[in-house]
Formats: structure tokens, C-alpha cells, sequence
């Protein structure tokens, strides 16, 4: 027969791979606290469960993606409008990269995204879109095959560089910018190999080269050989080729 509740309080208590002793006892259990109904909800919003909603995203992500076949991530920005030649070229590369072999993941909203993954459709190739929780929700463009939806930035990082065998980047914004340098970063210390970076658009991205190369670089806050991490072109061909040589395709 069970000891009445509040009779006796143990020195110790082992809840899971935690101990607990003298004053940091606490009443019950486990499984009395899983299966008790009453009690605010603000549990939904603590660090131990944001951790279960992380790694949720992982499994997902994960499972969703893991038959890609071998895979390019396009990024450019959203505020491309259809019918400008940044828009067309971007509906060429994605179409390029298909006939090339390549499977195309773009952030999936509209724009830069929405072009490459038409491109990638009408080849009849493997769309990909990886969606971000947005305060100005857009949703996924309706180019996209395969589609994902993730609350946390750092996770979808993840699969793009995970599975995606390089970057084609177009003009873009501070999204684009984000993502570019943590490919570079990531490429500078090797946390990848065999990673080619194209930047699309000669003119748009001296700017940026330019400031690399003589302030970065010049300063001494990088390596001259760290501007050999990239390739900038202007041509469709020629982005994707860069992409299969240096994937060994």
C-alpha cells in the first residue's frame, strides 16, 4: 500500500537522467505531471520545449529532403519583379541546372526564388522550396514541388548548405548577403568541402568584390586566396559549369 501524499519526502529523486536532492526535491512525478490537465500553458513557450520544436524541424527537414538527388541552392532576392532580366535569368539558370542534373532548392518565396524554380519545373526537374516564418508571410511559390516550411533560420540554413552541392547567388538583399557569407565562412574553414559559390551579375556584385578585396583583404582581416572561395559571371552556361566542374559532374 502506497505512502499517503505529503507523509514522507525523499533525500533524493532521479527524474530521467536528472538528480535532485535536499530542497530541490520536487513533489510527484514525472508521469503525474505529463498526465495532469490543470496548469497554465506558458510550458509551450520555455526553452526545453522550443528545443523539441528545433529538432522537429530537423526530422522534418531531414526526412523531406534525404532522397534529393544532387542539388544546387539558388538565392536572390524576393522583390525581383517577373519579366525584368534579373527574373529571366533566373528562370534560365534554374531550367540550366536541371538539364545539367541538378535538383534546385530556392527559399521558395517569390521573386529570385519563385524564377529559378520555374526554371526547374518547366525542365521537369525537382523543385525545391525551404519557407521561413515571416512577419510579412508570402508563402511558398507555386513552382515548388518539394516544400518546407521552417520556424528557425539556423535549421534551414542547415538543409541548404546540407543538401545542395553549391550556390548560384543572385542579386539580392540582406537575405542573400546572409546567406552567401555563411557559405563563405563556412567554405573558408572547411566545415565544407567541394563547395563552389557563383555570384550572377558582374555588375551588381563589384561592388562587394571590390570592398573584399580592397578593404577585407587589404586590411589584413583576410587572405588574398579567400577571394578564390567564388567565381562572379554574368553568362547561365557558364554558372553551371563552374557548379559541375567543381562537384565533379
Amino acid at each position: 500500500m502506497g505512502v499517503p501524499e505529503g507523509a514522507w519526502k525523499p533525500e533524493e529523486q532521479r527524474l530521467g537522467p536528472v538528480l535532485r536532492r535536499r530542497d530541490q526535491v520536487q513533489p510527484g512525478t514525472t508521469d503525474q505531471r505529463l498526465l495532469d490537465t490543470e496548469g497554465d500553458s506558458e510550458w509551450v513557450h520555455t526553452d526545453p520545449w522550443r528545443v523539441m520544436r528545433i529538432q522537429s524541424e530537423f526530422v522534418e527537414g531531414f526526412g523531406a529532403l534525404a532522397e534529393l538527388p544532387s542539388a544546387i541552392s539558388v538565392f536572390g532576392s524576393a522583390r525581383t519583379r517577373p519579366g525584368t532580366p534579373e527574373y529571366e535569368a533566373g528562370v534560365r539558370l534554374g531550367r540550366a541546372l536541371v538539364e545539367a542534373g541538378f535538383a534546385v532548392i530556392t527559399g521558395g518565396g517569390p521573386g529570385a526564388m519563385e524564377a529559378a524554380n520555374k526554371g526547374a519545373r518547366e525542365a521537369k526537374g525537382v523543385s525545391v522550396g525551404l519557407g521561413i516564418e515571416l512577419p510579412f508571410e508570402q508563402g511558398l511559390n507555386p513552382h515548388v514541388d518539394i516544400g518546407v516550411n521552417f520556424r528557425y533560420f539556423f535549421v534551414r540554413k542547415t538543409m541548404f548548405v546540407k543538401y545542395a552541392q553549391g550556390f548560384v547567388v543572385l542579386p539580392g538583399g540582406l537575405g542573400t548577403l546572409d546567406e552567401l557569407f555563411e557559405a563563405l565562412t563556412l567554405v573558408q574553414t572547411r566545415k565544407v568541402t567541394r563547395f563552389p559559390i557563383v555570384l550572377f551579375g558582374t555588375e551588381y556584385w563589384k561592388g562587394l568584390v571590390d570592398w573584399l578585396r580592397d578593404s577585407v583583404v587589404a586590411g589584413g582581416k583576410a587572405s588574398e586566396r579567400d577571394l578564390l572561395l567564388f567565381h562572379v559571371t554574368d553568362d547561365v552556361n557558364e554558372a553551371v559549369a563552374l557548379v559541375s566542374k567543381e562537384t565533379g559532374r
